[in-house]
């Protein structure tokens, strides 16, 4: 163990605090590495480093949010999710950008992928060629400094893609492994012969099989095949090789000494890779994230992690740390279940998959959260609801293709202008891209009724993600209503595969018209985010149950111990009481916190309407509630 005596004062106390617990982690993990002992020492003397090197102020951030370490779950918090290019030009761009930002209610800005990445095709920018250099069309690692100081100013912290997986071909590592260098060789997984391949690719999954069929590239420099879960410029690196974790950790916390405050933890359940298994979620696996968690902890407390593991959520648990390791391993985890049970329940009409994900999703550690939204970069992954499908004779593959196939337009009853993603030959879908507003109907719209209706929908989407139990996120543009990305696909970035359906450039806020759909969608969310900021139940980490509802078109729950939700995901009316009688158990007035109205008994739920309801407050005592745009 390392010489507290020769440490400041503050490093002395937090390697007490969590060192042995990290020791303890990596020798589980590497332990039977010949020299571990001296390598763990190598490693506690440059968390030392980084720690010295840590600014002034991020020091006192970290003090500050040690003793408040739920810092980030109350009901103010809201994520934003853009590309740097496409929402501002460049990183100095974004920083102008602040002030709509403030407008917004931001307080954490996730920034899509920035990092210098390999040159042509680079997936949206997750090939990453360098972890210390920002892409020069972006800016430089000043600016990136420049932003996150003026970010934190306004109180907004700011969140970058760190990717754990693999990286770029290009990558330093992975150049010097071409050149014939061993040691760097062993940072990957290579293979002499093919049949070598055949234990593990015997029983992967495939997460591209149209664009990026397989799970491992030949590579001419190497004369070997190279483990490529992604796309083939992309090279999964090898966890069993301490040296990985270590300058992987010591990256991240170079970062996190610029002023990234939160690390989504990109392609997170891939790290260990165990035969005869389908290489996720291993709980070696988890072990890593324990370790950067204790990393974090001893250098840079402030920071969050948040695990970008889009699996179902009865499989996230631990993620954020079961057992002896209960709430030490991520802060954050996406809800991908919720998100797309909530898109299958709009096209069905139906709330029952929400209720089945509701029931499926688990009580998390104090100090960690969910992470909700609507849509983000991503497809939406329908097979992350299989769990919940077992129980139908197809095991959801008729139910799940019908929705994919709604949201592509391509079925009678369909608003929706999105495209399947990775369709295969015998007819099962991957996923959908496309916006929200394309999704929800706004770009196919031929009447002032289409019209309502499809903001309606676009309102019960995000009043969810707002009230459902999580940090809520917006997705850059979906608060401007905007649309698909219109090009043809001649036109898109090098190698970009369907999900460039939904990167459009961002439409400048500035330029939007006082009337219009853009202007109506954000004074819609911007209300939304209002009467959330609002309401103490609606924090992050505040008790979610569901409640009794009689026909499934309805979903009902309850916040806290005063707020009730309620949304109609069917086109016809619906009676509130007839629907969820418990409302009114107690027989007191209640009051629609969003369209600020009163609730009785004789309250009809319009088509898509989504209502907050507390109990009417005293004349005499102010409240929060608002008048709806």
């Amino acid at each position: 163990m390392i010489h507290s005596e020769a440490l400041p004062s503050e490093l002395a106390r937090r390697f007490s605090q969590h060192g042995a617990r990290l020791h303890r982690i990596l020798q589980q993990l590497y332990g039977q590495c010949v020299g571990f002992e001296a390598w763990y020492l190598q490693l506690c003397d440059d968390l030392a480093r980084q720690f010295a090197a840590r600014p002034n102020d991020l020091c006192a951030l970290d003090q500050i949010r040690s003793a408040q370490p739920r810092w980030f779950t109350s009901q103010h918090t809201l994520a934003y999710s853009a590309y740097t290019d496409k929402f501002a030009g460049t990183l100095r761009g974004v920083e102008d950008q602040i002030p709509y930002l403030k407008s917004l209610g931001t307080t954490y800005l996730h920034l899509l992928p920035f990092l210098r990445a390999r040159a042509g095709e680079n997936d949206g920018g997750f090939a990453i060629a360098s972890f210390d250099e920002v892409q020069p069309a972006l800016g430089t690692m000043d600016d990136l400094r420049s932003l996150a100081m003026a970010l934190r100013r306004e109180g907004i912290s700011l969140c970058t893609d760190f990717i754990l997986n693999h990286v770029a071909d290009e990558h330093t590592w992975a150049l010097a492994a071409k050149r014939g260098e061993a040691a760097y060789r062993d940072y990957f997984h290579v293979f002499d012969q093919v049949q070598n391949t055949d234990r593990f690719d015997n029983h992967l999954g495939q997460i591209f099989p149209e664009t990026a069929p397989g799970n491992f590239t030949f590579v001419d420099e190497l004369q070997a095949w190279a483990w490529t879960t992604f796309y083939p410029y992309q090279w999964d690196l090898n966890y069993g090789n301490p040296r990985v974790f270590a300058d992987i950790a010591l990256a991240l916390l170079h970062l996190a000494n610029q002023g990234v405050e939160i690390f989504r933890l990109d392609s997170a359940a891939f790290l260990w890779k165990r035969a005869g298994t389908n290489c996720m979620n291993q709980p070696e696996c988890h072990l890593i994230l324990q370790a950067l968690r204790c990393v974090v902890d001893i250098v840079a407390p402030g920071v969050l992690l948040k695990a970008e593991a889009i699996v179902p959520v009865n499989e996230l648990p631990p993620y954020f740390g079961v057992g002896p390791a209960w709430g030490q391993e991520c802060h954050l985890a996406y809800n991908s279940s919720l998100m797309t049970a909530s898109w299958l329940g709009l096209a069905e009409q139906d709330a029952d998959m929400i209720c089945r994900v509701m029931r499926a999703t688990p009580r998390l550690p104090s100090g960690c959260a969910w992470l909700t939204y609507v849509r983000c970069h991503d497809d939406i992954g329908w097979n992350v609801l299989r769990p919940e499908l077992l129980d139908e004779p197809d095991g959801g593959d008729a139910r799940l293709v019908r929705a994919a196939n709604f949201y592509a337009g391509q079925t009678p009853d369909s608003y929706a202008t999105g495209a399947n993603f990775q369709a295969r030959p015998d007819g099962q879908v991957h996923g959908t891209n496309g916006m929200t507003a394309a999704l929800v109907g706004l770009s196919s719209v031929k009447n002032p009724q289409q019209l309502a209706q499809a903001f309606a929908r676009l309102k019960l989407m995000y009043g969810l993600a707002m009230s459902a139990g999580g940090t809520p996120l917006i997705y850059m543009g979906d608060e401007l209503a905007q649309g698909n990305d219109q090009r043809p696909a001649s036109e898109w970035p090098p190698g970009a595969d369907g999900r460039q359906l939904h990167r459009p450039d961002f439409l400048n806020s500035e330029a939007v018209a006082p009337t219009g759909n853009a202007a109506t969608a954000l004074a819609a969310l911007k209300h939304l985010i209002a009467v959330r900021s609002g309401l103490p139940d609606l924090a992050a980490d505040t008790a979610t149950t569901l409640l009794a509802s009689t026909t499934t078109r309805v979903l009902a729950f309850a916040r806290g111990d005063c707020l009730t939700v309620v949304a109609n995901f069917a086109q016809a009316p619906m009676s509130l009481f007839e629907a969820v009688p418990d409302v009114f158990v107690n027989g007191q007035t209640l009051t629609d916190c969003i369209g600020n109205t009163p609730v009785e008994a004789n309250f009809v739920l319009a088509p898509w309407q989504m209502v907050w309801l507390m109990p009417t407050p005293a004349r005499d005592n102010p409240t929060h509630l608002m008048e709806a745009p």
